[in-house]
């Protein structure tokens, strides 16, 4: 059974199966401070920076939330992108 948890990384019995998620960052991230995050593409939009990429379980996700939130960065919006 392919069941999404809360932060909506799915897992089929014990395993967990990488998504893919965009988050959406305050302002333009400077090129050093995007090196913090080689396993994510980066895109800057209007006002805002773009990461996106894939990740692999919960830990990751909320390992690369800390490290957004500990280079000062502000993540307005972070979603699920589609299969």
């Amino acid at each position: 059974m392919d069941v999404a948890g809360p932060t909506g990384l799915r897992r089929l019995g014990e395993r967990r199966l990488p998504m893919r998620y965009e988050f959406r960052i305050t302002g333009r991230v400077s090129e050093p401070v995007s090196h913090a995050f080689p396993e994510l593409r980066e895109f800057p939009a209007a006002r805002q920076t773009l990461f996106f990429g894939t990740v692999t379980d919960e830990a990751h996700l909320y390992g690369l939330l800390g490290r957004f939130r500990d280079l000062g960065l502000h993540v307005e919006e972070m979603r699920r992108l589609p299969d």
